[in-house]
């Protein structure tokens, strides 16, 4: 969800700086920058699950300071700090329903959604095994769960059209048309906060399978995981097709920007400052 412009593909070449060979342009298919992009994915997802679940976990041991509205509020104030400070370098997506979404509308490579999903799930279980090994396994670990008398189907559907609104946000401020630039993360961030005011009773506001699965993976309990899965996929993919009917298709230059992050520029600008600062030739 990085709001910057894209970086252009040239052909790659190598030259040496400071005595060691990179890259001169680097594009977004580089492999060797991919371990960056997987670690920030991993990161980010950790941090986004460490306050989601933790806002949790000690609200209940501390009978209640932690209140509804700060705990639906903090995973929306992280995601918009994380698009801001490392959403250049993977492109932020924290969700493997908003991966799949950029995928499918043309933003992003399906041969790096394994990866992304993987390390997202990684980074929310060691996000739910710290607060649990740290504060207990209170207030269920997190965990979201439909409300009292809530249907499991019901829990569904909200977390489907939580989760469209929550990815043709994305999509809509990704888009070069929008023209809103660094403010998308304030949107994504500010839609986060006010779908967990009005629907965290329903349905805990997940709108993320990272986030429900790890609470439910450390507690051995995926009985109503279904809800998390299901809901945030299918509103991922009716927020594709709201887009397409909006914009028309993806692939835009704020598009890809955003689904895939600008590393290569930020990597070729440290380059040249190391260069100027030898006074070796740039890259």
């Amino acid at each position: 969800m990085d709001p910057g412009p894209p970086s252009l593909a040239r052909p790659a070449r190598s030259r040496a700086l400071l005595g060691l060979e990179f890259p001169a342009t680097i594009d977004f298919d580089n492999d060797e920058l991919e371990w960056r992009r997987l670690f920030s994915e991993l990161f980010g997802t950790f941090l986004l699950v460490l306050v989601g679940v933790g806002g949790a976990v000690v609200a209940a041991t501390s009978h209640g300071q932690v209140t509804r509205a700060a705990a639906v509020a903090s995973p929306g104030l992280m995601v918009m700090a994380i698009i801001l400070f490392m959403g250049a370098v993977s492109g932020a997506h924290l969700n493997p329903a908003v991966t799949l979404s950029f995928t499918l509308r043309g933003d992003f490579p399906w041969r790096r959604v394994p990866g992304y999903i993987l390390v997202q799930l990684i980074g929310a279980a060691l996000a739910c095994l710290f607060v649990r090994e740290v504060l207990g396994g209170a207030g269920h670990l997190g965990a979201t769960l439909p409300g009292s008398h809530i249907a499991d189907w019901k829990a569904m559907l909200i977390e489907l059209v939580l989760t469209l609104g929550l990815v043709s946000t994305i999509l809509g401020t990704a888009s070069r048309a929008q023209n809103v630039g660094t403010l998308s993360a304030v949107a994504v961030g500010g839609y986060i906060v006010l779908a967990g005011l009005w629907s965290s009773p329903i349905s805990g506001a997940s709108m993320n399978p990272a986030r429900s699965f790890a609470p439910d993976l450390i507690r051995g309990n995926f009985a109503h995981y279904w809800v998390y899965l299901v809901g945030p996929l299918a509103g991922g993919v009716l927020a594709v097709g709201a887009a397409w009917m909006l914009r028309g298709p993806g692939g835009d230059a704020g598009g890809l920007a955003a689904a895939q992050g600008r590393l290569e520029r930020v990597v070729r600008a440290g380059l040249e400052s190391e260069a100027s600062a030898s006074g070796a030739p740039k890259p």
